[in-house]
């Protein structure tokens, strides 16, 4: 029997919900975290929304093309914050110290993960569900009309978020504290290439493979496509589901190796700087 077998096996949903429960404790009990979910999609979709209503009144292009921008912008929080919520839920225990103890419990790295994985759907609900609701009242824009285009934009987002959290918390487990700034930045390395506000075809010749290469790039092409030209590209949520599928596979692994690499090293109890 191999050890992914009997990880397999011995995974336990209770356990897993236990760690649920206490970052929804930590959550509930702090109304800093819960304005901070808030805060930043609201005066982002707000300041996008005005800017795209004064193009949308003085060029043609925009005014068929209504909604990209703030359809663009509740995107890409979906990708940013699925990513963050997952980082600072780890953190939580990097930060209160706790991390050492969890790793010696009976809870296992997979399920560490899953539980994880739940609490960035939470925290992106609180933050992105005020959010839409006021993209309707302000600009028109419902973002749910979108119906059964939006649950393929919104899952393969979040699967690469997940993939790009996992192999984060796995960096700040190996080399402490010192890779916090991960946490907060990585993402907006992915944004240029992934062509949030714009088409692929934008970009230079030779960079535009390399944005093929992520996952989010398909999804913000099939957006405008939906947006722009009423169709939705079912060949382009099933790439960035391929895509997906081989990063989040990359990301479990490469986690899995660096806390063997932080058990080996002793780095789980130093999680200073």
């Amino acid at each position: 029997m191999t050890a992914w077998t009997e990880a397999a096996l011995s995974f336990s949903p209770r356990r897993v919900a236990a760690m649920m429960l206490r970052y929804w404790y930590l959550l509930r009990s702090s109304w800093p975290r819960l304005l901070d979910l808030v805060y930043w999609p609201t005066v982002q979709m707000l300041t996008w929304g005005f800017l795209q209503y004064y193009i949308a009144t003085n060029a043609g292009f925009f005014a068929r093309a209504g909604g990209t921008f703030i359809g663009a912008v509740l995107l890409w929080d979906i990708l940013f914050r699925g990513q963050l919520g997952f980082s600072i839920s780890f953190l939580e225990e990097m930060w209160s110290r706790n991390i050492g103890n969890l790793m010696m419990s009976p809870l296992r790295p997979l399920e560490f993960i899953a539980a994880l994985m739940v609490m960035s759907v939470v925290r992106l609900s609180v933050g992105a569900v005020p959010v839409t609701l006021l993209a309707i009242a302000f600009f028109g824009f419902n973002l749910y009309a979108l119906g059964l285009a939006l649950v393929a934009f919104f899952f393969n987002l979040m699967l690469t978020s997940w993939a790009i959290g996992i192999f984060v918390s796995g960096l700040i487990l190996r080399n402490g504290m010192g890779a916090e700034n991960f946490a907060w930045s990585i993402m907006f390395l992915f944004m240029p290439l992934a062509c949030v506000y714009y088409p692929v075809a934008t970009l230079p010749a030779w960079l535009q493979p390399l944005a093929w290469l992520l996952p989010p790039t398909y999804v913000f092409e099939g957006m405008r496509a939906l947006l722009i030209n009423k169709v939705f590209r079912s060949d382009l949520m099933l790439d960035a589901l391929g895509l997906n599928a081989v990063l989040l596979a990359a990301g479990v692994l490469a986690f899995l190796a660096l806390v063997r690499s932080a058990r080996r090293n002793g780095s789980l109890m130093q999680t200073g700087e």
